[in-house]
C-alpha cells in the first residue's frame, strides 16, 4: 500500500513519518474514499462476536451514505457492514435512530426540535436543552471516535433551515 508525505507547511514541520497518510484508503466495496478511524473506536463499535477479527490495525469508515459497509481495512482484507455494528451510523441511508451526538443519545430529530419549538442557534444553546455532549466518550461512542459537535451543528442549521 503506497504511503505519501504531506508538506511541512501542514504538519508543522513534525518530521515526514509523523505526517504519511494512506494512499489506499477506498471502500472495498463502493470505491468511495473513506475517513481513518482508531482501533479503539471499531472495537467498541463492532459486535462483541466479531471483535477478535479486529486485530490491532487502524480501520476506514466508509462515507458512502448508500454503502452498506461501515469499517474496512484492505490492508488486512476486513470489513464490517452496518448490521455488523452496534449503533447506527448517522449519515448512512435508513440510519434509525439517527443520532447528532452519541454520548448522550440525542438524535437529530431533537436537534431539529429544540431549534424550531425552543429557538435554540448554537451548539452551546443545545446542551442545555437536550443534553448533548454532557456524557462526553466520543473516542469509544461516536463512530468516528471523535466529538460531535460537527453533526449537532449540522443538525442545528438544517432545523434553522
Amino acid at each position: 500500500m503506497g504511503k505519501e508525505t504531506l508538506s511541512n507547511y501542514c504538519c508543522g514541520n513534525l518530521g515526514e513519518s509523523s505526517c504519511e497518510v494512506e494512499k489506499n484508503n477506498f471502500c472495498p466495496v463502493c470505491e468511495k474514499q473513506g475517513t481513518l478511524v482508531k482501533n479503539i473506536t471499531v472495537k467498541h463499535m463492532v459486535l462483541n462476536e466479531l471483535t477478535e477479527q479486529i486485530g490491532d490495525n487502524d480501520y476506514y469508515l466508509c462515507m458512502n451514505e448508500e454503502c452498506d459497509i461501515t469499517y474496512y481495512n484492505t490492508k488486512f482484507n476486513v470489513k464490517f457492514n452496518k448490521q455488523q455494528v452496534k449503533v447506527p451510523i448517522w449519515f448512512k441511508k435508513d440510519a434509525d435512530p439517527k443520532y447528532a451526538c452519541y454520548c448522550s443519545e440525542v438524535t437529530e430529530d431533537q436537534v431539529i426540535e429544540a431549534v424550531v419549538k425552543h429557538g435554540a442557534k448554537t451548539v452551546k444553546e443545545m446542551n442545555a436543552i437536550t443534553g448533548a455532549m454532557k456524557n462526553s466518550n466520543c473516542k469509544e461512542n461516536n463512530p468516528l471516535g471523535v466529538c460531535c459537535h460537527k453533526i449537532i451543528q449540522e443538525a442545528i442549521d438544517k432545523g434553522l433551515k
